[in-house]
């Protein structure tokens, strides 16, 4: 049977379970937030419940992510009451994430439209065509240290308060980030500074685990880039996305967003129906995944190879192509 025909059992909403998972991950996020905020004095309690709530942000922006594709509820009224409600703790503006996102679907895996992309890479050809100044600032780029702070930092607090094509959309831009300055007016008023650095320091944790998620769900070594008109919609789909195996409690965290293979291939799937939907079919379709080894080797591949057809290291020296991973 086609693989698209397999998946459509999967694409039914329940909004049962879909209400479970929003009010309950909701509930979840502010009970840690205001468990941490009480107990700011206490180091080995303050600290697991600011993890505990940065993860609980990270589900909270899959669902929104959901919400985008109209895949959490039914209907997409309801999907949009619930994207502009989630908006506020994600940080991230409903209407412009689902524009921006839904153009990423659209040219996945598009070499001549990477800039529909969460992360940018260059080509080998790219690379040794570059000078000192841009290689270098890309060297930064790609450097998980840099990448993995600085990104949950310019993304999630300072890029989406203006993100990209907001100037179509720039009233409901404007009135987003009127609420993110009214929660934490909120915040302030009830906890001080400190509630406020404590709300702030779990999300940049929770912004550093989502720019960790995004990185791996495109960017390891058999991945998959091409040109058209040779660009196969449906190999850019399961094969230029990521199916990551790190555990149980990441894709609880994630909401099952790891199984990012099925998720490009139809994005009507909710998330509560990800994970069941790759274990039946990974076998049968020979569905690979990505456990913690690979997945942190995979931060060491920085440069498509167009040749070789796959993600590889920068060269060792100046003098060298790039050379595939070991």
């Amino acid at each position: 049977m086609e693989i698209r025909e397999r998946l459509k059992e999967f694409t039914v909403q329940d909004d049962r379970i879909g209400a479970v998972s929003f009010f309950g991950t909701f509930a979840f996020y502010f009970a840690t937030l205001t468990l941490a905020i009480a107990n700011q004095g206490t180091w080995y309690f303050l600290i697991p419940m600011m993890i505990l709530n940065g993860l609980s942000a990270v589900r909270l922006y899959v669902l929104q992510h959901d919400t985008g594709h109209a895949s959490l509820f039914k209907t997409r009224k309801h999907n949009d009451w619930a994207g502009e409600a989630l908006s506020v703790v994600t940080f991230a503006p409903y209407a412009a994430m689902r524009h921006n996102h839904n153009m990423h679907h659209s040219h996945i895996g598009n070499l001549e439209h990477r800039e529909t992309g969460e992360i940018h890479t260059m080509t080998v050809r790219e690379w040794n065509e570059a000078g000192f100044w841009e290689r270098l600032q890309y060297r930064l780029y790609r450097n998980p240290f840099v990448l993995i702070p600085l990104g949950s930092l310019f993304t999630y607090f300072i890029r989406y308060r203006w993100p990209k094509n907001a100037h179509t959309m720039w009233k409901s831009v404007l009135l987003h980030n009127l609420a993110i300055f009214a929660y934490m007016g909120v915040l302030y008023v009830l906890a001080g500074w400190n509630g406020v650095l404590i709300w702030f320091l779990a999300s940049f944790f929770g912004g550093m685990v989502g720019v960790f998620m995004v990185y791996l769900q495109h960017n390891f070594e058999d991945t998959y880039w091409d040109r058209r008109p040779d660009l196969d919609p449906r190999l850019a789909a399961l094969q230029g996305s990521s199916a990551l195996d790190l555990g149980w409690w990441m894709d609880l965290a994630s909401a099952n967003i790891a199984y990012h293979d099925i998720h490009h291939f139809n994005a009507r799937i909710p998330h509560y129906n990800l994970r069941k939907c790759h274990q039946m079919i990974r076998d049968e379709y020979d569905l690979p995944t990505i456990e913690w080894p690979e997945a942190i080797r995979s931060f060491s591949l920085k440069l498509w190879d167009e040749e070789q057809e796959r993600l590889v290291p920068f060269p060792k020296n100046q003098s060298q192509g790039a050379v595939p991973a070991e």
